[in-house]
This record gives structure tokens, sequence and C-alpha cells, in this order.
């Protein structure tokens, strides 16, 4: 079959859109084939850091409503050790308002989005045919559970137990213009505003995965129980459906396989508790793009290692001290007594 795009992106959820805008951008013809018709919603947190924001600006992508955050916070049993980004704020945006505005973007861009689903792959020389399109290469965008991923055969095992995390959003003014993190022995609860009437709560923790519906609530409602202090606070309605995700850690072989490259999550993840999802998707979205258009796709697995090495050492170093229950009590505590060590530590997470 003749190529008929230079760039054939699996998934188009953020990380997707995010890769097929940046080709548009270089100039290449790039086809985005989604399975979903329409606006995803996913369970995530929502806190977007300052080098994300700044990832969207360049992609010419603006969320209509969000919520601009100065920093994080990390409570637990009253304490609060608080962070500050040195410059420019994070953004909270609920993940429907994301998309779309990815979406917007991507259209006025002139990218073509289909609906399908990449299955099978073809791979010559020169070109790989998925979907019925040919294209000269293939991101992989498709999430965690990447089938495209398993089917080139790049999954490796976990190291860790299960860990996964609950989300719903509460129809109320933010409190805070940070994150919050509260702590307790179980979990961790992540107050991310997203609008100026609207918060989002997500509940991460080890566990098994729970079927959606009334076992994903009531699974929710018993985490947050544990946190009195967040619970106080949340005076509003409860305004969405409590949405879950997981298991999280996701080991790769390679991030590049012929003539496909994996992008975001599909490239391998660990834990959300650091907030850098979206970043990572965006970042890794563009290193792709960029190795494409210089023609040395061979040099993208150490590049992506170069460029996600901070967030695997510091998401690693924060769920090695979580499971200790002496230094998860003291992290807290000891931040506040080290103001400048915190801020270090959200310099380096907002990029």
């Amino acid at each position: 079959m003749a190529v008929q795009v230079d760039v054939i992106v699996a998934g188009g959820g953020p990380s997707g859109l995010a890769a097929a805008l940046n080709a548009a951008q270089k100039g290449l013809s790039v086809v985005v084939v989604e399975p979903k018709p329409g606006v995803i919603d996913k369970a995530c947190g929502e806190g977007l850091m300052p080098a994300a924001v700044r990832a969207l600006s360049a992609l010419d992508v603006h969320p209509e409503t969000s919520f601009p955050f100065a920093g994080i916070c990390y409570r637990n049993n009253g304490q609060c050790a608080d962070g500050a980004f040195a410059g420019e704020p994070g953004l909270g945006v609920r993940r429907t308002v994301l998309h779309t505005a990815l979406r917007e973007a991507a259209e006025r861009a002139g990218v073509q989005r289909v609906e399908g689903k990449v299955k099978d792959i073809a791979q010559t020389d020169s070109s790989v045919t998925a979907a019925g399109h040919t294209g000269r290469y293939l991101i992989a965008a498709d999430g965690l559970s990447s089938g495209i991923r398993a089917g080139l055969d790049l999954n490796l095992p976990s190291k860790r137990a299960n860990r996964l995390g609950l989300r719903r959003h509460y129809t109320m003014a933010p409190w805070s213009d940070r994150v919050e993190v509260f702590w307790s022995d179980r979990a961790e609860a992540y107050v991310t505003p997203v609008a100026d009437d609207l918060i989002g709560v997500a509940v991460l923790f080890d566990g098994d995965p729970i079927p959606p519906g009334k076992g994903a609530e009531a699974k929710y409602n018993t985490l947050l129980s544990e946190f009195p202090e967040l619970m106080e606070r949340l005076t509003g309605e409860a305004s969405t459906v409590v949405r879950g995700a997981g298991p999280f850690e996701r080991r790769v072989r390679t991030r590049q396989a012929g003539r496909v490259l994996l992008v975001g999550d599909a490239a391998g993840y660990l834990d959300p508790i650091t907030g850098e999802g979206i970043r990572m998707g965006l970042a890794t979205a563009e290193l792709a793009i960029e190795h494409i258009v210089r023609g040395d796709i061979h040099n993208y697995d150490r590049a992506w290692r170069r460029e996600t090495r901070a967030y695997w050492w510091m998401t690693g170093g924060l769920l090695w001290a979580r499971d200790r229950p002496v230094l998860r009590r003291q992290m807290v505590p000891l931040l506040r007594r080290m103001p400048w060590l915190f801020t270090r530590i959200v310099g380096v997470l907002g990029g």
C-alpha cells in the first residue's frame, strides 16, 4: 500500500493529540485513529504543572475554563508543608475541558481524525500500516493498557504492588490556590481546583482493581473518611460519578520498535503521586516528533530516558518513603521544618 501520511497516531487522548499537533506544526501530514467518539473523561488528578501549561500554549491549546494554582501543599494531622512555584502558576483543568481544547486545536491545525482501533501492525523498512492507513511512522499513544505495546512484546513485569486511583468532583469554590495533598496511613487525597466553582478530589491507594459503580463509590467514601480535615472542608455537592484508574505501574523494554514510537502512558509509567502525567505525555509526544523530523528515531528511547529520569527518581523516592510508616508520618513535619527543600522539590516538579 502506498504511503498516505507521514505519521499515524494511535490514540486521541492528550498525548496522541499533542503528538499530532507537534507533527502538524513541523509540516508533517498526520492522521489520528481513536476508537471512542467525542470527548473522553478519565480519572486523573487534573493539575497541570507549569511546564505542561507552557507546552499547551506552544501548541495553541487554551482550555476554556481552568483555575491557576501557585504551588503544592502537603497536609497531615493539621500540619502543612507549603511549596510555591518560582515562576508562572500551574493550571487545574477538567479532563473533559482539556480534551476539548486539544481537539479544537487539532481541528484548527487540519489534523485528520478517524474513528477506529489500531490492532495489527505491519512494518517494512520504509512504512507502517495499521487500521487501514499507511504512514512513514506510527506513534503509539493508546494509554496505560497499550495494546500496541503488548502486541510488540515490549511489556516488562511491575516491581510494586498495585496502586489505584479514584476521583470525583464537588461543586464548590476552591479554598486554596494550591493543590493540596492529604496523607494518611493507607492513602493520599489530592484536591485540585479546576474552576471557580469546582474542585476535583482524587484518592490514591494500594489494592486490587475495583469494578465501576457502587463498589467504586463505596471504596472512595471509605478512603475519604480517613481524612477528617479534608471531609470538614468538602461542603459542596458531589457533581460527577466516581471514576477509577490503575494499576499504574507500567515498565517497558524500549519505546521504539521499528518505525513505531511509544509516547505518554503507553511508553511507561510509575505513579501519579507527583502529578506529572500530562506533562510527561506532552513532553514525550514532542520528543518523538522531533526524532521523526530529524530522522534519528533509533535515538528516541535514549532521549526518552533522559527526559523522564527525574520523574522516575522523584516518584520512586516518594513511593519508597510512603511505604515506610515512620518516614511517611514524618514527611510533612520534615518538609515543614525545611521549606527550602520542599520549594526545591516543587520547582523540579513544576519544570
